[in-house]
């Protein structure tokens, strides 16, 4: 496995596997109290510029499982927020720790750290990219579906991080993704060109129909209208994206038995009905558990020795 993870982009689908497998097995070593703790003396340094919950108690939670510690670097309280070059923290974090976990707005700055850290970063939300978040996302539809090849992944809203990551991961274990979004909210350009590169582009569908997208789809995925950082934006996206929604008429149209998946935090009422998403509770907050799950996985594998 790569040195780093930084997007669903910088892994084949095979790695991905290797992820979603030894998350598996330290889900069964959890739930059955087997200790696991291959990163025994490790320390993971958690940079935050950007606020969390599930990100935060999950990576917390899971250094302290594997038998590690990790540290809670707020941007507004560390030298990053004072104006220290992310190259310089890089450095200085490489001397003290074993791995860095950033939550962040620009890629570039997480990309800039992995070029100069000496120790795995970890992306843990970028605007461009949450490979950890689609991670535990194909694990559970693995889980609830046994497989993932040739399932048609269907993602309504913003053509946001999620979607960049979905549509990547997607196609890279062999899935089908449709993904519906209102004009002038697309996913990346950079994302649109790996998408049409995978068997000719045959395998994904963009567009502004939200049943098209959603026809036959295994699981239908969906994250809120407006991001963090985007608040100003708020009454602007409520309006260009109604008919965005996931609900009972979406659901008619998805295969019989289809998933539901949300990212958390959900907005009621607005990406989704409270109706759709209690029917579906169970699986997202499956979803929301296996965060836990798989990035233990991947910081045993970029931090530690993979277990037999």
């Amino acid at each position: 496995m790569k040195k780093d993870l930084l997007k669903m982009l910088d892994l084949t689908g095979e790695e991905i596997l290797e992820i979603l497998d030894l998350a598996d097995q330290l889900k069964y070593n959890q739930r059955h109290g087997i200790p696991h703790t291959y990163l025994q003396g490790k320390t993971l340094a958690m940079i935050f510029e950007k606020n969390s919950t599930r990100t935060r108690v999950s990576f917390e939670t899971g250094m302290f499982q594997l038998g590690g510690h990790a540290l809670f670097l707020s941007g507004k309280e560390s030298q990053i927020g004072r104006g220290e070059p992310i190259e310089d923290t890089a450095r200085v974090l490489s001397r003290y720790c074993d791995g860095i976990m950033i939550r962040t707005f620009g890629q570039e700055e997480v990309e800039k750290l992995a070029q100069y850290a000496s120790i795995p970063v970890i992306n843990g939300l970028t605007d461009f990219a949450h490979p950890c978040q689609v991670l535990a996302d194909l694990m559970t539809v693995r889980e609830h579906l046994a497989h993932l090849d040739g399932l048609k992944l269907c993602f309504i809203g913003d053509g946001n991080n999620m979607a960049n990551s979905l549509i990547v991961g997607g196609l890279k274990v062999g899935m089908e993704v449709a993904v519906a979004c209102p004009k002038g909210y697309e996913p990346d350009q950079q994302v649109l060109d790996f998408a049409a590169s995978v068997d000719g582009g045959s395998r994904f569908t963009l567009t502004t129909d939200v049943f098209e997208a959603a026809k036959g789809a295994d699981v239908i995925f969906t994250d809120v209208w407006a991001s963090m950082g985007q608040e100003e934006e708020r009454a602007r996206r409520i309006r260009d994206f109604q008919g965005f929604q996931v609900n009972a008429a979406l659901m008619a149209v998805a295969k019989p038995g289809c998933l539901v998946q949300h990212c958390l935090p959900a907005h009621r009422g607005e990406e989704i009905t409270a109706e759709v998403f209690e029917a579906h509770a169970g699986e997202i907050f499956e979803e929301a558990e296996n965060r836990l799950h798989a990035q233990k996985a991947v910081m045993v594998l970029l931090m530690g020795k993979q277990p037999d």
